[in-house]
């Protein structure tokens, strides 16, 4: 079954117009990670050099943030998980 990823509109031009992707894994690390297998052009949209999740990507499993825990937390068999930017104006 998997995990589900729902990549938010303007995050799609990274997943050739992709809303939903079908990923496995453990953690949400390892889903992101098959995320960027499918679509390595993701990955300068989510990560830094270093590997680390940009400070304004927002990643919420089964509707619920995930912050501070983001990629080390657990996911199993039909979890879903949305990836988001955090936007603020003023």
């Amino acid at each position: 079954m998997g995990v589900k990823i729902y990549i938010a509109p303007y995050l799609q031009q990274y997943t050739a117009d992709t809303p939903v992707i079908e990923a496995e894994g453990q953690r949400i690390g390892e889903c992101l990670g098959h995320l960027v297998e499918k679509f390595p052009d993701v990955k300068r949209a989510l990560f830094d050099q270093e590997g680390k999740l940009f400070p304004h990507v927002a990643i919420f499993k089964n509707l619920s943030d995930v912050y501070p825990d983001d990629l080390a937390k657990p996911v199993t068999d039909g979890d879903e998980l949305y990836v988001a930017y955090i936007i603020a104006g003023g």
